[in-house]
């Protein structure tokens, strides 16, 4: 990666911290930071990009200030015997896949074995795409429109301590027909394609209803 292209990548992560701070600010303290945030991401795209920042000003409403829907993933990490590994989540005490928001930089599938190391300590390979789910969809609660990735992961042997544990109540292994009744809700539509894919039975998930 060339100076430039790292200097672009710095001003991409803050464009999409400021968007997304703008969006969820409560107070005016909050918004003015994620303003100056913003206009730092501006400042350095017109300097890697050798153009007056008069020209990068246009971008500002349709670019800079207008996150997309927010991406996300899951690990469906399942091991040889058929069991899935789930957390249980300290926020809404509910079990579900491994998983959380993509950052800049990273592909989705590097994204979901991230997180489901950093929450669980298992290290994981993603060898398959389980399905891309729009939240609207798949009987997630979210107040805002996600992407949603889950990629079939395989343990890889290593294990950590996990660095997101405050998130997580307990994790645990399950197989496909014993797994915990209070399951996330949008948990519970994705967990069965994961186990569909995993039995080679299914292709990745896009754009269709779900049949359990």
């Amino acid at each position: 990666m060339t100076p430039a292209e790292q200097i672009a990548l710095w001003a991409d992560k803050l464009r999409d911290i400021s968007a997304l701070g703008l969006r969820f600010a409560k107070n005016i303290y909050d918004k003015q930071h994620y303003q100056e945030i913003q206009n730092l991401a501006m400042a350095m795209l017109a300097l890697v990009t050798d153009k007056p920042l008069g020209e990068i000003e246009p971008l500002r409403t349709p670019i800079f200030a207008r996150p997309t829907p927010l991406t996300c993933g899951d690990a469906a990490v399942i091991d040889d015997a058929g069991r899935i590994l789930l957390i249980q989540r300290a926020d809404n005490q509910r079990w579900a896949m491994p998983g959380g928001a993509f950052e800049v930089g990273e592909t989705p599938a590097q994204g979901a074995v991230r997180e489901a190391l950093e929450e669980t300590g298992v290290g994981g390979q993603a060898v398959a795409l389980v399905g891309v789910f729009d939240s609207r969809f798949c009987g997630s609660t979210s107040a805002h429109h996600l992407y949603q990735f889950v990629f079939l992961c395989k343990p890889t042997g290593i294990t950590t301590a996990a660095s997101h544990a405050h998130e997580v109540l307990q994790t645990r292994w399950f197989s496909e027909h014993e797994l915990p009744p209070d399951l996330d809700l949008g948990h519970r539509t994705r967990i069965p394609v994961a186990f569909r894919v995993w039995r080679g039975e299914g292709q990745a998930f896009f754009d269709q209803s779900i049949i359990i």
